[in-house]
């Protein structure tokens, strides 16, 4: 095989899919399937900068879940992250904003069931909120990040902010931690320019 074929056969690994917001994209890698289970690839850095993914990822995370947990909305207002997610096991409902003031879909948000099952992936570029709401019993969400995990600099925009109106397709009261409780609504939110 020549060099130009084994870059297309590496484009056409993953299937890029546009959302509503400039920049975040649902990622559908190609599955290999047979009677031993499946195989994909997850990550490939040419791949990714092929659609636009450049950040160079320097942490992975992996968070486990019940039912009805609803973590975020997350973001850094200094050392911001881009992340990749995945729920390899289970099902979520993958949440992000915009919190560019620049942007054109500044406050705006795209929700995306992500899942073991359908094995889709959510680019969330620098300058978003990420959250998400656990619809299985539990899930296994795995994000690739271009920046480390800087506490300090973390903020929390309140998951049921009226302004936002952000559609979590909730059955019941969510469980959500002490500090997702304090979220600040967009309004009173630190934001990116």
């Amino acid at each position: 095989m020549n060099a130009v074929a084994v870059i297309r056969s590496a484009m056409d690994a993953i299937k890029e899919i546009p959302t509503s917001l400039p920049g975040v994209l649902i990622l559908e890698p190609r599955v290999f399937s047979d009677e031993r289970g499946f195989f994909l690839e997850s990550y490939n850095r040419q791949v990714m900068a092929d659609l636009g993914i450049v950040g160079q990822f320097v942490q992975d995370n992996h968070s486990c879940s019940i039912r009805n947990v609803l973590r975020g909305l997350h973001y850094q207002i200094k050392r911001p992250q881009g992340k990749l997610v995945r729920a390899a096991i289970g099902e979520i409902l993958d949440v992000a904003v915009d919190l560019r003031r620049s942007s054109l879909t500044f406050g705006r948000w795209e929700a995306v069931r992500l899942s073991g099952e359908n094995k889709r992936m959510l680019w969330i570029p620098i300058g978003f909120a990420h959250g998400f709401r656990v619809l299985s019993e539990t899930a296994h969400v795995l994000y690739k990040a271009t920046d480390f995990y800087a506490p300090e600099h973390e903020r929390t925009l309140a998951w049921n902010d009226s302004d936002l109106k952000i559609e979590w397709q909730l059955d019941s009261e969510p469980v959500i931690s002490d500090k997702d409780r304090r979220g600040r609504t967009l309004r009173d939110a630190e934001t990116f320019e």
